[in-house]
């Protein structure tokens, strides 16, 4: 009876061997059934479709991947939804910049300023080198008139007399003229220049206000 146990021994631990064996392998199935996936997308028609495999085209078309029992595992955006999100976030980025670059600005107006009659004073210091171009540039012109019309009657007096103008009285005449249009240019591109700095000082005086009156 005793050598019948013993020879038992062998056959035990082969029927135990292959239990376990058993066990790990329905359990190393279990697993990859639990751990597999299929993908969720729609086709260009507008179709939801499902596989085991994602399609060539998910990266463009985007998808989730799902376990057996459903669950989005993955959410994997398509191309229209990246490019929304990359423009969103640089909207966002260059809001941002510009709340950054009006607080500077916020910051340095009210460290500038106490009142709002020092931002009238330096807008009247800012047009005042403009109004000086403007001044000189109308007196100079007034010349330059005065220069063009003596010209063209001299010149108007040899052609009367039935004599050739000369080169040189024709090429004053050329300067003289360009001289003007060029002193009108500087004239209207001066008072831009006013406007623009009654703008920019009127909108400053504006923001002054509204900071000074939220610290109260």
């Amino acid at each position: 009876m005793q050598r019948e146990n013993k020879n038992c021994r062998p056959w035990q631990r082969t029927v135990k061997g292959m239990a376990y064996s058993g066990l790990a392998a329905a359990l190393l199935l279990a697993a990859g059934t639990a751990h597999a996936t299929m993908y969720r997308w729609v086709d260009g028609n507008g179709r939801v479709q499902y596989s085991d495999t994602p399609p060539t085209t998910y990266q463009k078309s985007g998808g989730a991947e799902m376990s057996k029992q459903g669950v989005v595992i993955k959410r994997t955006q398509s191309e229209a939804e990246r490019k929304a999100e990359a423009e969103r976030l640089a909207e966002q980025k260059q809001i941002q910049a510009e709340q950054q670059k009006q607080a500077l600005l916020d910051r340095a107006l009210t460290q500038t300023y106490t009142n709002e009659a020092e931002i009238d004073l330096a807008r009247d210091r800012a047009l005042e080198h403009h109004k000086l171009a403007i001044k000189g540039a109308e007196i100079r012109s007034e010349a330059v008139k005065a220069t063009i019309a003596d010209l063209k009657a001299r010149i108007a007096t040899i052609e009367k007399s039935g004599n050739k103008v000369g080169p040189g009285i024709t090429e004053q005449l050329d300067l003289a003229t360009r001289e003007g249009l060029e002193l009108k240019r500087t004239i209207l591109n001066n008072e831009e220049a006013m406007q623009k700095v009654r703008d920019k000082y009127a909108a400053d005086k504006a923001r002054f206000k509204v900071l000074t009156t939220t610290r109260q």
